[in-house]
């Protein structure tokens, strides 16, 4: 996600200059087509303004569905944050020799507990990994133009600013090599690594390590951890409905293209200056409209790797610190900072 407060002219220019320099650039053709009397067809402007207004209500319904996909990817990862930091409670309190047949070593409960952490943190990271996997209707995914300008969003704007961060999180740091080599076979690892938990709990609970009360409860939480995940792939593979998400494109591109043949001749009936501000005022609108269109565009996937997304690396980064300071570790990875207004 974006954490700066205002936006720099370097980074509009890179995010919106291409859309400005065609707008001006079709707008400047339109005025010098009336200019010459080459074109002289002009649409009054009261059915371009009904036009604009429709537009404008439909691009707003369909960033606030954008907007309530990021807010809801944001909520469901501030519970996962919350049940691991009970899930680490549970851990730390729950596993003891209180109920236990033959008491275990106080090292033996320490290797319970680091393992159980552990595994945790590694269901984290295999479910980051898992989202940022991306689908047909994300903008990497799509065709020739849009895929390079995706492919360069993730990379200068996106995933690849945190490159270094990532190679740090690999699943062989937290899972045991046989454990890793069996469960990384998985379609779906980080469902098989909750499940490998459960089957923990259950020795445990054999073994007296926890009674049924504990197990139970450590179990619930097991199920909210799967109850996250579900959420979080819900979005994940059910997209914006496509018909809102294209009819908004198309709606703003037919708006654009009316746009000129009844700004222009208006504005140049004001004197010779109305020549020249027509261009800039024309293209102004339409930029505002294109813009809108864009930023609802880029936010309706909160996975997909780029500056818009959940901040999943800074929120997993999060957890682990908390966790392994449960266990009594000192040292800690440090947190995941923001690189150029971006926080990943």
């Amino acid at each position: 996600m974006m954490v700066t407060k205002s936006i720099s002219l370097v980074r509009f220019f890179r995010i919106s200059g291409h859309h400005v320099v065609w707008l001006l650039v079709g707008s400047a053709a339109f005025a010098f087509l009336y200019h010459y009397n080459i074109l002289t067809i002009t649409i009054p402007w009261l059915p371009i303004s009904v036009i604009g207004t429709a537009v404008a209500f439909y691009v707003g319904f369909k960033n606030n569905q954008a907007y309530d996909r990021m807010w809801e990817a944001r909520k469901i990862w501030g519970a996962i944050v919350n049940s691991s930091r009970a899930w680490g409670m549970y851990v730390d309190g729950f596993i003891t020799n209180q109920f236990a047949h033959s008491p275990a070593s106080d090292k033996e409960l320490h290797t319970i507990k680091e393992r159980l952490i552990y595994r945790h943190i590694a269901w984290l990271y295999a479910l980051r990994s898992q989202l940022l996997i991306p689908t047909e209707w994300e903008h990497i995914s799509q065709g020739r133009m849009m895929a390079r300008a995706a492919r360069y969003y993730q990379q200068n704007f996106g995933v690849g600013l945190i490159a270094d961060e990532v190679t740090q999180t690999e699943l062989k740091h937290y899972l045991p090599k046989k454990e890793l080599d069996r469960l990384i076979n998985h379609a779906n690892t980080a469902t098989q690594i909750i499940n490998e938990q459960s089957r923990e709990l259950t020795d445990l609970k054999a073994r007296g390590l926890i009674d049924d009360f504990r197990h139970m409860e450590m179990t619930t939480n097991l199920y909210h951890f799967y109850e996250h995940q579900g959420k979080c792939e819900r979005i994940k593979k059910f997209p914006l409905p496509r018909q809102y998400a294209n009819m908004s494109r198309i709606f703003v591109g037919i708006f654009v293209f009316l746009l000129p043949f009844s700004m222009i001749p208006a504005l140049m009936e004001v004197g010779d200056w109305g020549f020249w501000v027509s261009i800039p005022v024309t293209a102004l609108i339409g930029w505002v409209y294109v813009m809108m269109e864009v930023i609802g565009d880029y936010s309706e996937n909160p996975f997909q790797g780029m500056a818009n997304d959940i901040p999943m690396l800074s929120l997993c980064r999060v957890i682990e610190i908390d966790l392994r300071e449960m266990l009594g570790e000192t040292e800690l990875p440090a947190p995941i900072k923001s690189k150029n207004g971006i926080l990943m």
